[in-house]
């Protein structure tokens, strides 16, 4: 285990949780679904850090992360279908054919939401490193 990695990688996903929260202040939605997705995709990379040697995969799919350390395997149905709906607000948001739809997808409501969300999955994954 890299504890220099881990510690990297749970610390910045901590900055992405603040700055999703600083996005949902501002009523910055998209960015807000970006940056949770961010603090999931980093966290699942501590966890990949605190199980593996090899280099982190250079994916932002986030099933495909869980998968490829075993954190896969620990999801529940829940968890799951979560990862399956934060994955469009990385990729597919920033682009243009998909930020206007995706962007009108999100509220307030939806985003804290998706905060609290993330906020319970990356604690979920912290108690495990």
């Amino acid at each position: 285990m890299d504890m220099d990695k881990v510690k990297y990688w749970t610390e910045v996903s901590d900055y992405d949780l603040e700055t999703a929260e600083a996005m949902l202040r501002t009523g910055r939605w998209l960015y807000v679904g970006y940056m949770c997705h961010q603090t999931i995709e980093k966290i699942f990379k501590a966890f990949r850090c605190s199980r593996k040697e090899d280099p982190v995969p250079y994916s932002h799919n986030l099933i495909n992360i869980a998968q490829s350390c075993g954190l896969g395997q620990l999801l529940d149905g829940q968890k799951r279908v979560f990862l399956s709906r934060m994955m469009p607000l990385n990729i597919e948001a920033r682009y243009p054919s998909y930020k206007k739809a995706i962007g009108e997808s999100l509220s307030e409501d939806r985003c804290r939401e998706i905060l609290e969300k993330t906020k319970e999955l990356q604690l979920w994954v912290k108690a495990m490193l």
